[in-house]
């Protein structure tokens, strides 16, 4: 009889054990985040990511708590960074803020050492603006799109643009720009479009494909000048800028979007945790006005569905690489 009692006893402290350490796995994701969360950035400060990364950063912690850390790793057109973030512990307090250059990293880096989709967990869409083809007024006299056609076009090569980075969506735009404008415009790379940015209002380069988050307060500061939004219709921040449908270049469509990711094998309930603090961030009247002046909306694309339109940007991307024969300089 002892002994049977104390058979049930062991069952029922090892029953309840495992219901306290069952407990703790789920405590794990909804306690998130307990201590300051690094976020990875793969570009130089100063850029478009940074350009939502900071504000969301300042919100993150009024809403948690805790702090985002801004942890900007440049270089190779974002895939140091994402090479990075990529072997981080995944337990939830690495995360990486990629954008569109990593799904076009695929096709013109043929040895990366990490893959978007097979190292990552999706977590969600941050924001999707524009891209805007901007000049510096004292390099470039055009005053519209046409105009700097035509001067490109008498001039092949001695014009120039500057990118984040070969690979980049900024590379890409450029190609996908000559290809459909019968130009010639040398591309010049550099380590992040924050450092393009500032030779281009330097004067130092001619013109930019860059995204409208880390342009726009320059083009309203009149450093810049925007010749056209790189979409089928005007944006609501700049509506005396033209769209590319506007200028004879119905195709010409690009955007720059920012996304979050997590190291794979990041828990599932804390993935959900850190989607919904983040949600809880964008909803935040300052974050909304934000992205409104930078010409973008709140994405409401997360985790799945997010994965899908990963998947589709690097097959989309992987097409437009094929066709213009882009290649790292």
């Amino acid at each position: 009889m002892t002994q049977g009692f104390q058979r049930r006893d062991v069952l029922r402290l090892g029953a309840a054990g495992a219901a306290v350490l069952c407990g703790g796995a789920r405590a794990q994701g909804g306690n998130w985040p307990t201590r300051p969360v690094n976020m990875i950035v793969p570009f130089p400060a100063g850029g478009g990511t940074d350009a939502f990364a900071r504000p969301l950063s300042a919100q993150f912690s009024k809403v948690t708590g805790q702090t985002l850390v801004i942890d900007n790793r440049g270089g190779a057109g974002g895939t140091v960074g994402a090479s990075i973030a990529a072997k981080a512990q995944p337990d939830g307090y690495t995360l990486f803020m990629g954008a569109v250059h990593h799904a076009i990293a695929p096709s013109i880096y043929p040895k990366l050492d990490y893959d978007i989709e097979k190292d990552f967990v999706p977590l969600m869409l941050l924001a999707n603006v524009p891209q805007v083809v901007v000049v510096n007024p004292k390099r470039v006299t055009a005053t519209t799109l046409q105009e700097f056609v035509a001067a490109a076009k008498r001039n092949p090569g001695k014009l120039n643009y500057g990118s984040a980075g070969s690979g980049t969506s900024h590379h890409l735009a450029g190609e996908l720009f000559k290809l459909q404008t019968g130009t010639f415009i040398t591309h010049i790379p550099y380590r992040g479009a924050g450092p393009a940015l500032s030779d281009l209002i330097a004067g130092n380069v001619d013109l930019m494909f860059d995204g409208l988050g880390s342009s726009a307060q320059h083009i309203k500061g009149g450093r810049i000048k925007a010749l056209m939004v790189a979409g089928a219709k005007r944006n609501p921040a700049f509506p005396d800028v033209p769209c590319a449908a506007e200028v004879g270049l119905p195709d010409y469509t690009v955007t720059t979007w920012y996304g979050l990711w997590a190291p794979k094998g990041t828990p599932a309930d804390m993935q959900a945790r850190i989607v919904d603090e983040m949600k809880k961030a964008l909803a935040t009247d300052e974050l909304k006005a934000i992205w409104a002046q930078n010409g973008s909306e709140i994405p409401s694309l997360t985790m799945a569905s997010y994965g899908g339109f990963v998947n589709s940007e690097v097959k989309r991307w992987a097409s437009v690489v094929k066709a213009s024969g882009a290649k790292l300089e």
